[in-house]
């Protein structure tokens, strides 16, 4: 039986839209859809009958989150999502950007049109260090004397390796184009080429799936280790990219590794270049607000989507021509562009703000929690990354004049991802390791 719970942060409604623009937003309550069965036992928690049921608390009121269930010609319960629609209708995957045990939690989204998982290590510091799933595991692994860098990533490893086997079917029926799970190297490895390489081989050795992606920060020492690591045959998901400039760096990386390799077969070497655009907005709207004219403030939430757009520009000018053909007779993939950060920061600002405005063919929108919930209730199904390209790189001008400096606000926004992975890091080496101490004095 589908459920129906509240949810933490209610979705938004908005009218009267704009490619690059804010649309004014109005909230409501909402309700979002559970679709796991209501039997905790089941292993497969996959929804059967003719049609959904719904239970719904009296003292909840509010609207649905999810628009679902169509009865296919068999009469089983076929559930169709807006993420359908997304990738059926403009060849955009749908991918979610979180992960946490217990992994057959995955399930209802997979069947709602999820086609992917990202991870990093702020997600698996707040998963780790909030639940206690991993208390068993965690256990044998102190109990048989592994250093806690060694237990955290045996924790880590078998989330991936599940989350994989999940998304094992997305990845065959597709031929390798979609259904990855991606895991992050070590955070404090960002400014080391070669620790990066080293470790990238290691995860990738230690996973073991073909459908994994090895995440590799676009730090300056990180693009050799990207091209090295392509090279390698290894499939990568490049994070924390956040101005053109470097974007342009981590594709010729890309294709330099794919030319470097000497594989006869390319078609198995895959990658994302995960751009980030909610970050982008957040700083670039501080400091037009310290700026404080008129144009500078009517410019606020429109920074982040316009460089995208540009983005999208780039990736199609790169994967095409001469040198990419010459790759294509070899069976290489595009490395495909990958909205990350698509959760809405500012309030204000509605909540699809991140997704709605970026959809494309041959693109990736991983997405949290409230833009995934946002984006099923209310998210339109449109092609729009390059509707108003003018409009985007008039923005991306405007901005330059008021004195916004790209390249600043890429790299200050490397800098605070970077910290910001490696506090989450340390912070959950600190707590397991005290853990791991307590744990050791109990059993003393």
């Amino acid at each position: 039986m589908a459920t129906i719970s509240k949810l933490s942060n209610p979705c938004l409604n908005y009218s009267s839209s704009t490619s690059f623009g804010i649309r004014s937003s109005s909230s409501a309550p909402k309700f979002f859809i559970d679709l796991r069965t209501s039997n905790s036992n089941s292993n497969s928690n996959r929804l059967s009958g003719s049609r959904l049921s719904f239970v719904i608390n009296p003292s909840n009121r509010g609207s649905l989150c999810i628009k679902c269930s169509q009865a296919d010609g068999n009469g089983s319960s076929v559930k169709r999502t807006t993420l359908h629609d997304l990738y059926e209708r403009q060849g955009q995957s749908p991918w979610y950007d979180n992960l946490c045990r217990p992994v057959t939690d995955l399930i209802p989204l997979i069947e709602s049109g999820v086609r992917g998982v990202t991870s990093n290590p702020a997600i698996f510091q707040k998963a780790i260090s909030t639940s206690n799933s991993y208390n068993d595991q965690f256990r044998e692994l102190v109990q048989a004397g592994k250093d806690i860098d060694s237990v955290y990533w045996e924790l880590v490893v078998k989330d991936i390796q599940d989350a994989c086997k999940l998304f094992e079917t997305i990845y065959d029926k597709t031929d390798g184009g979609d259904g990855y799970v991606s895991v992050e190297v070590s955070p404090i490895l960002a400014d080391d080429t070669e620790g990066t390489v080293e470790d990238a081989k290691w995860l990738h050795k230690k996973v073991e799936r073909s459908n994994v992606y090895i995440k590799i920060p676009a730090t300056a020492p990180c693009i050799p280790s990207i091209k090295e690591v392509i090279s390698l045959g290894i499939s990568v998901n490049v994070t924390l990219i956040f101005s053109l400039a470097r974007y342009e760096a981590v594709i010729d990386a890309y294709l330099d590794g794919l030319e470097a390799s000497g594989l006869s077969d390319l078609s198995r070497v895959t990658s994302v270049a995960s751009f980030f655009v909610s970050r982008v907005d957040t700083l670039v709207d501080k400091m037009l607000e310290k700026i404080g004219t008129p144009e500078a403030l009517d410019l606020r939430g429109k920074a982040a989507n316009a460089q995208a757009a540009l983005a999208y520009k780039l990736y199609q000018k790169k994967f095409s021509g001469p040198r990419w053909e010459a790759l294509v007779k070899k069976g290489a993939k595009k490395q495909r562009l990958l909205w990350a950060s698509t959760s809405v920061k500012n309030p204000a600002y509605p909540d699809t703000l991140y997704v709605d405005p970026l959809i494309g063919p041959d693109t990736v929108s991983t997405m949290p929690d409230q833009a995934l919930q946002a984006f099923i209730d209310h998210g339109s199904v449109a092609r729009t990354i390059d509707s108003n390209v003018s409009e985007a790189e008039g923005i991306y001008s405007a901005l330059e004049k008021l004195g916004i400096d790209w390249g600043f606000v890429g790299s200050q926004l490397e800098l605070e991802g970077v910290d910001s992975f490696k506090k989450a890091f340390d912070s959950l080496i600190d707590s397991l390791q005290e853990k791991a101490n307590t744990l050791k004095l109990v059993s003393l």
